[in-house]
């Protein structure tokens, strides 16, 4: 099973970077290109401990929804969304913060079990772990952006 981890330093509150981390509205700026868009659960505002959010995103040409729930949360700093259904078999996200110096260490864990057996170990392998990557790359420089400028006040008032 594929883990993705990435390591983020941002200049800016523990507590703002935790915020945007789980805004339903940061997302949806963070995934302009797949053409995401929260369609049922919680849609727009912070996600909150045993909430969910539906997706409906653009992906390898085809249309798909994905939901996820909030299964751990110690505000500000971890949060874990798992995959309840959606194309993966599987997939947890571990949003882990600490405090440094003048800045915020945002750590993602993000582990997933392709479907269709040797075909999706191949797909993982091929393109998946990639593409996820870059997805969570993208996704962590908009927050980082947003927290490091004043567009965080905007983002979660």
């Amino acid at each position: 099973m594929p883990i993705i981890k990435l390591q983020t330093f941002i200049h800016a509150d523990i507590s703002i970077v935790f915020d945007l981390a789980r805004s339903i509205d940061l997302h949806l700026l963070s995934t302009k290109e797949t053409n995401e868009r929260a369609i049922a659960g919680k849609t727009s505002g912070l996600i909150e401990l045993g909430e969910s959010v539906t997706w409906r995103a653009k992906h390898f040409g085809v249309y798909q929804e994905l939901s996820s729930k909030i299964t751990a949360f110690n505000p500000p700093y971890f949060f874990e969304d798992t995959m309840v259904k959606g194309a993966f078999k599987s997939f947890t996200h571990q949003h882990i913060f600490e405090r440094t110096e003048a800045k915020t260490l945002m750590k993602d864990v993000f582990e997933f079990e392709a479907p269709l057996g040797i075909l999706g170990t191949w797909a993982n392998k091929l393109f998946l772990v990639r593409y996820l990557t870059q997805l969570l790359e993208k996704r962590n420089a908009v927050i980082k952006e947003a927290a490091e400028s004043e567009q965080w006040k905007e983002i979660l008032s």
